[in-house]
């Protein structure tokens, strides 16, 4: 068994897991389901390889409820690759398409489209430092556009869509790296999500990709065949090697998140588990001071700053030493940052809403 003490995870990805799935991971790291090899020795082709990546992704759409319009791809490379691909396969000769952007993903995203094709802003929050998320009615976009992409959660800046855009006949995609399965979504709106897995899916290596089946039909033809969408249709997410463990993993995670009762009891947590740390930063009379617009502020990754870079080393020297892990903002922002994905104990949010009040008292 795993050890009982473990560390309180607010590591913004490679993130928490859940202690169940790491227990029966470690279970049957060395004989699965009898077969005398580990999961991460048998062949990617076999039958029983099979059962694991069909299970995988029957769970995914069961608790998403996606419907048989979409098909669903397991990738490797990243949202970073998604950034590519997806200008890539849509973004035709003649076409524009759309970025709203909300933070440094969202801006990575639109300089590959760039390298592709013509790409434009829709809506940006840059000119506060993404504090906030563009009004709907302030997206401008037109309904000839390839697509309209949106990041529907940011790491670094912490914050996230509350609502999403109805675009009509334009294709809605997102990147749903850091929030997917967070909340209940539908599905319905969006042409093509996709997700990196270390947030909230399972460990990094995979991608998860949900694309209509309408939208595949107007792809680009003329792709290097890894890069095409079509390839990894038609070949079940194993044209290549897949990542067999990674997909593993992710089925474990999903399955957990359905014995916690789905993805709406999930959310009921994740709003309580935020609460704990926003609650804390607004009843602290500016001694922690929240980055993200109240009506913007994500759920995932909750940012602060405190008075001084000194007071704020201060607090990430201590809350280290009190066995937290993972506070320190991003490299390009600085801060502190909490990120309380799925996998995060509301033990962990409560302690950590405990060690900042203590803080303040000792420090205010």
């Amino acid at each position: 068994m795993l050890a009982s003490k473990r560390a309180y995870n607010f590591n913004a990805g490679p993130s928490a897991l859940p202690l169940p799935v790491l227990e029966k991971a470690q279970a049957e790291l060395v004989d699965f389901k009898g077969l005398g090899m580990s999961v991460m020795e048998i062949s990617h082709r076999s039958k029983d390889f099979d059962a694991v990546y069909n299970q995988t992704v029957a769970l995914l759409k069961e608790l998403m409820g996606i419907s048989e319009n979409y098909e669903v791809l397991l990738l490797q490379g990243g949202a970073s690759l998604q950034f590519a691909m997806v200008p890539i396969n849509f973004l035709l000769p003649g076409k524009k398409a759309s970025y709203c952007l909300t933070g440094s993903w969202s801006e990575k995203a639109f300089k590959e489209a760039k390298m592709v094709g013509e790409a434009y802003e829709a809506a940006s929050a840059k000119d506060t430092n993404y504090t906030y998320i563009p009004a709907l009615s302030d997206l401008k976009y037109d309904q000839s556009d390839a697509y309209l992409h949106i990041t529907t959660n940011n790491t670094i800046f912490g914050t996230e869509w509350q609502e999403y855009p109805d675009t009509g006949n334009v294709p809605l995609i997102a990147d749903m790296s850091s929030d997917i399965l967070s909340r209940p979504i539908d599905v319905n709106k969006f042409s093509l999500i996709y997700a990196g897995a270390q947030k909230n899916l399972g460990p990094s290596g995979v991608t998860v990709v949900i694309v209509r089946k309408d939208l595949l039909e107007k792809a680009n033809k003329k792709v290097l065949t890894m890069l095409s969408y079509d390839t990894h249709v038609k070949n079940g997410s194993m044209f290549n090697t897949p990542p067999t463990f990674a997909f593993y993993m992710m089925g474990l995670v999903l399955e957990w998140v359905k014995e916690q009762g789905g993805v709406d009891v999930i959310y009921k947590r994740n709003l309580e588990k935020a609460a704990l740390i926003y609650d804390t930063i607004d009843a602290s009379g500016g001694f922690y001071k929240g980055h993200a617009q109240p009506d913007s502020r994500s759920l995932m990754n909750i940012t602060f700053r405190l008075g001084s870079e000194e007071l704020e080393k201060k607090f990430l020297a201590e809350a280290k030493a009190a066995g937290f892990v993972g506070l320190n903002g991003h490299r390009s922002v600085g801060g502190c940052r909490a990120s309380a994905y799925n996998a995060v104990p509301i033990e962990a949010c409560q302690a950590l809403k405990d060690f900042m009040i203590k803080f303040q008292k000792a420090n205010g």
